[in-house]
């Protein structure tokens, strides 16, 4: 059943619906309000009224959207304006009376955990610096696959920095480096990756991506060496935002803060000294839901469970994916084919994925399928692994594995996982031959050593006629990839 979290901040009022509570999580629907519920609250302490009414507007039309779409279960939580205004009880009261239920409400503690939360839903076995980046504070927590360590909140958010400052930014660098300096964090980032959340920093990343001209736009997992990043938000902070090159992937209504997140982002790489910046598309609201869950759930492997889906989704027969996860494994083993713990899981999720273009045209079955994964909302894969995944696939349709197909994406996999998608690849146009995607079939399969050397591909007896010249044909070009004598017959 979906699930909903409505998340009250201090720039924005966001709904997202998804499609249910699970390790994996699929949006259904997801809408956002700019109210500047923080706006000018530094001088006020208190919500400007009319930002108060553009969120109880939006949270009465949001209310409709989760009774339409069934949604089982509703989570509103609200963050920084909403618990520090001198009137925010006042609006929180109004709020639960549209909701008709209560609204948690987010210490500065709870905001760091949940972000924390969101970024262990969204990678696999992280380990860095959380920092979440709202409208009116910033969150840090240090993340490992062990546990979090303890959260701290700032007002460094992009509205109060601008009011602290009052829109000086050279004034607004200098109240951001006092308070991220004096973080029990600084120093921590050194050789890790800084985890960023929030709309502000993905904008900034967004821009990054389109001055870079990167091959794939998709946020989650982007990751910008620190090194090369400072003058970048250097030159954020010094210019108009109308005139920055690319500022166009940027909705005009994010462009006034990118100064204030650029300069919050100079004293984490001033302060904290990450290694490289990595952006997280999944925040609180996905970690307010990862908490959810139970023991088990949380041990899962997020990209699996997620190719998992696509392939019931998508793919001829579910059961065959996961025989195939079984079977290349056994190949891998059988012929020497090495691979590391990190490979392993993409393998796993490249052959969940496989089949899941099949319905297409068969001229097009390649590009679709590759074009499906590689911008998939998948999370807890890097952008390497999703190249991987969609060349694996692409080769797989496409029959020829001669490189400069799609040249951005295969230099993005890198030479190692190129070949290995290349080698998936070859293994799947034999398979799928033998068994046309049907379960119940590659379990009597099996590789044999030769005493002349080289293997043979076993097939029972009872089908000694699938063996034939095309075939045998793709195991010839699957031998040459793997560079080894191979053969099948049926015994």
């Amino acid at each position: 059943m979906p699930v909903a979290v409505i998340d009250i901040g201090s720039n924005s009022v966001r709904l997202v619906i998804y499609e249910g509570l699970a390790r994996s999580l699929t949006v259904l629907f997801n809408e956002k309000v700019l109210s500047g519920l923080g706006k000018g609250l530094t001088q006020t302490n208190r919500l400007d009224n009319q930002a108060v009414e553009s969120a109880l507007s939006a949270l009465r039309r949001f209310k409709i959207l989760v009774e339409q779409a069934g949604v089982a279960q509703l989570y509103p939580i609200a963050t920084a304006a909403a618990r520090e205004a001198q009137n925010g009880s006042d609006f929180v009261a109004a709020a639960e009376a549209i909701l008709d239920q209560p609204i948690i409400i987010l210490s500065g503690a709870d905001e760091a955990r949940g972000a924390a939360h969101g970024v262990l839903a969204g990678f696999h076995q992280p380990d860095g610096i959380v920092g979440d980046l709202g409208g009116g504070s910033l969150e840090l927590i240090d993340v490992t696959p062990a546990g979090l360590g303890e959260g701290m909140t700032t007002p460094l958010g992009g509205l109060r920095l601008r009011d602290l400052s009052g829109g000086d930014l050279v004034k607004a660098q200098s109240i951001a480096d006092s308070h991220v300096s004096a973080s029990p964090l600084a120093g921590r980032g050194q050789g890790r990756a800084f985890f960023a959340v929030g709309g502000t920093w993905r904008n900034l990343a967004k821009l990054h991506m389109e001055q870079q001209t990167y091959p794939l736009h998709v946020m989650h997992a982007y990751e910008i060496p620190a090194a090369s990043f400072d003058a970048f938000l250097d030159v954020v902070v010094k210019s108009d935002p109308d005139k920055l090159a690319g500022i166009d992937a940027v909705s005009k209504s994010r462009r006034a803060l990118l100064a204030y997140g650029a300069v919050s982002m100079r004293s984490v790489l001033r302060f904290v000294k990450p290694q490289k910046i990595v952006l997280s598309a999944l925040g609180v609201r996905e970690g307010f839901l990862y908490e959810q869950l139970s023991d088990e759930e949380k041990a899962k492997d997020p990209l699996i469970e997620a190719a998992r889906e696509l392939a019931i989704l998508r793919s001829r027969s579910p059961a065959h994916a996961r025989e195939l996860v079984d079977w290349v494994g056994r190949s891998f083993e059988a012929l020497g084919i090495d691979e590391t713990p990190e490979e392993e899981r993409l393998r796993i999720a490249a052959c969940l994925l496989a089949d899941i273009g099949w319905r297409a045209h068969p001229d097009y079955r390649g590009k679709q399928a590759l074009s499906i994964i590689a911008h998939a909302a998948m999370p807890a894969v890097d952008h390497r692994g999703r190249a991987f995944l969609g060349l694996a696939n692409f080769y797989r349709h496409e029959g020829s594995l001669e490189q400069q197909h799609i040249p951005e994406l295969e230099s993005l996999a890198g030479d190692r996982l190129l070949k290995r998608a290349q080698i998936l690849a070859s293994l799947f146009r034999v398979t799928y031959l033998l068994t046309a995607s049907m379960p119940g079939i590659l379990d009597q399969f099996k590789w044999a050593q030769d005493p002349r050397g080289g293997f043979t591909l076993v097939l029972p007896a009872h089908l000694a006629d699938l063996v034939g010249e095309r075939p045998d044909g793709r195991l010839q070009q699957f031998a040459k990839i793997v560079g080894k004598s191979l053969r099948i017959e049926a015994r």
